[in-house]
């Protein structure tokens, strides 16, 4: 174990000495860290936060109290609901299309929330749903954010990224718009590009080089493209209406995006807690901020550890990578045949002959936000002291759960 890792691991048993496990924490220290990094990698764009990566208000009002970031990016409107009546901003853009009929009645029903919340459109679909709650002339204009899908297509069917708007072309874009706009009771005020395939997909993954050199140049090849079509689809869009911002991008993508002359903000979160899906990128490496805690309770042989509970598992392919990663002390890993289990995880590696019942094992999570699921509170060290904060779950919200 390097100094510097002894050194965090003493300080974080220290400020978490008195609270039993499992327990989760943020190091403040490394969380302003990541915070000043990625706002001076957007390089003058403002970044709006995305919540689902850190689901503590406490948090939120931290960086959003930074120069460089402003406003949120929600998950849902029930939580973009939510976080504007509580003060913690007044600017939200919903990322996903909404069909939640109580919320929609309850954003239609306050002029103070439809001043404040974006709602996310790629079909006039999306329209139908909200005039269906409450009808044009009844409530006051609902903000509309078009989506363009930012995914590669190289050519024939081939898709590189994620499947969201069906909104691809400079035309179709267009088109889209001139309907929005054409619709009572609507407004137009801004247009999205999330370019998932660069912003959260690793160009350096462990053990993969060849992999690691097919990725980077699915990127380079892919944000050229992407450069120009998002140009074109924003100036076709502006036909139409008065843009009041252009967003793009994501933590892994700060850079690259915000050098896009067509985008004026970047959205990032996950970079604030650093886990552990960002080390395999190379252009920068969030430091870990984020970590929880499980105790030893036997040693079923000299070699091995087992700690209760474990099984944090990251959403989205089942695979190693979405794994918790057992961290301090250095020197462990989860065994291949157990991996991390719901009530137990047993730990092996040079670290596990040293480790005795009752001591702690930090580990890091796969994502950011999804940490926050599994526990009421984080706890925010700051040096050797801790204070709880909670989380969304802790303030009797999972509005995804």
């Amino acid at each position: 174990m390097t100094a510097e890792n002894s050194a965090l691991r003493t300080r974080l048993d220290r400020a978490t000495a008195h609270l039993e496990t499992p327990v989760a924490v943020v190091d403040l220290a490394a969380f302003d860290a990541n915070a000043a990094a990625l706002s001076a990698r957007a390089a003058g764009k403002p970044i709006r936060v995305a919540t689902k990566s850190v689901r503590v208000r406490a948090l939120l009002d931290r960086v959003l109290r930074r120069p460089g970031w402003s406003g949120v990016m929600a998950y849902t409107l029930p939580e973009a609901i939510w976080l504007v009546r509580s003060g913690t901003t007044g600017d939200v853009l919903v990322a996903y299309p909404t069909v939640d009929r109580a919320a929609i009645a309850e954003l239609t029903a306050d002029p103070d929330l439809a001043a404040a919340i974006t709602l996310m459109a790629d079909s006039t679909e999306h329209l139908d749903v909200v005039d269906a709650v409450t009808p044009a002339g009844r409530r006051p204009e609902v903000r509309i954010c078009l989506e363009l899908d930012a995914a590669w297509r190289p050519a024939g069917p081939l898709h590189v990224g994620v499947r969201r708007s069906p909104v691809h072309s400079a035309a179709q874009a267009g088109a889209l718009a001139r309907r929005l706009v054409a619709r009572p009771g609507f407004r137009l005020v801004a247009m999205m590009a999330y370019e998932a395939h660069i912003a959260g997909l690793g160009d350096a993954p462990p053990g993969q080089a060849l992999r690691g050199r097919a990725i980077r140049a699915m990127q380079r090849r892919s944000l050229r493209e992407l450069v120009h079509r998002r140009t074109a689809a924003v100036r076709a869009v502006r036909e139409h209406a008065e843009l009041e911002y252009v967003n793009g991008g994501g933590t892994g993508s700060v850079e690259a995006t915000a050098a896009d002359p067509s985008v004026t903000e970047v959205t990032a979160g996950s970079g604030l807690y650093g886990p552990t899906l960002f080390d395999a990128y190379r252009a920068w490496r969030p430091e870990p901020a984020a970590f929880f805690a499980l105790s030893v309770v036997r040693r079923p042989a000299p070699r091995i550890a087992t700690v209760l509970g474990g099984g944090w598992i990251a959403s989205g392919p089942a695979e190693k990578a979405r794994l918790p990663v057992p961290y301090l002390p250095a020197g462990l890993r989860l065994r291949a045949d157990e991996g991390a289990g719901e009530v137990q995880t047993p730990l092996i590696g040079a670290a596990a002959e040293g480790l005795r019942t009752g001591d702690r094992v930090w580990f890091r999570h796969a994502k950011a936000g999804e940490l926050c699921e599994h526990v009421n509170e984080v706890h925010l060290v700051d040096g050797d002291t801790a204070a709880p904060a909670p989380t969304y779950r802790g303030e009797g919200y999972a509005f995804l759960g």
